[in-house]
């Protein structure tokens, strides 16, 4: 006789798949704030760019304060359009000498980005850094800590992972890049780049880890889908 009735595993099989897909189109929502540079390599001149994909639960972004890391003395900000933009300047311990010889007694220490027209929650916006990375740094992760002012709130991007932690585990990571290493006799040991950045390297948010997360989710919920589909047809088959 026939099964009128179908299994209980194909509702728990398409339930998996249902709740996978929502999974999916949910993680955008839970973008970083993340950075990515047009080149990588140990003291050649490189853009990092900083995006902005939305605001403070809802309300529109007003300013984004950003931290240069230690070892980076000189940055020039690109101008926005619908933005101001401030450098603050420190001093070094001690005065330095640059690669053009001459001497430095202060660093940027950090950019900020204030908004003539807020930036409306759900539109993303970029900022962009010229700077040079240190040509000790190979191998190593460069943070620049965010603290992202909105109309009502702020969002402090600033999480660095302990040693074995993921960056993808923190709720809000500070924006970063890998350097590595030097590439001897290139010309991005003597000059500073030109047109925009690739964007291609990014050690950060968020652009990779929400891609892996939304490709794992879909797989995820097409098995689910697949096995309930399996499940029912299997469930209309005569029983013995």
């Amino acid at each position: 006789m026939r099964s009128t009735h179908p299994r209980p595993v194909a509702f728990a099989a398409a339930a998996v798949g249902a709740t996978a897909l929502a999974v999916a189109s949910a993680l955008p929502a839970h973008a970083h704030v993340g950075a990515s540079a047009s080149g990588t390599a140990a003291g050649s001149y490189t853009v990092v760019t900083l995006s902005v994909p939305h605001g403070c639960s809802g309300s529109p972004t007003t300013k984004l304060a950003i931290k240069i890391p230690d070892g980076i003395n000189a940055v020039t900000p690109t101008r926005t359009a619908n933005w101001t933009v401030t450098k603050t300047m420190a001093k070094l311990p001690a005065p330095i000498t640059d690669a053009h010889g001459n001497t430095i007694s202060e660093r940027v220490s950090e950019v900020v980005y204030t908004a003539t027209t807020p930036l409306p929650d759900g539109y993303r916006d970029a900022f962009q850094l010229s700077m040079q990375l240190p040509a000790g740094a190979a191998g190593t992760t460069l943070y620049f800590p965010a603290i992202q002012t909105c109309e009502q709130g702020q969002a402090d991007w600033v999480e660095i992972p302990a040693a074995g932690q993921a960056e993808h585990d923190l709720q809000h990571p500070a924006p970063s890049i890998g350097v590595t290493a030097a590439v001897s006799g290139s010309d991005e040991d003597h000059a500073a780049p030109t047109g925009h950045p690739t964007e291609a390297v990014a050690h950060s948010e968020t652009a990779t880890d929400s891609r892996g997360l939304s490709i794992a989710a879909l797989v995820l919920g097409a098995l689910g889908l697949l096995a309930g589909g399996l499940a029912l047809f299997r469930g209309r088959r005569p029983v013995a």
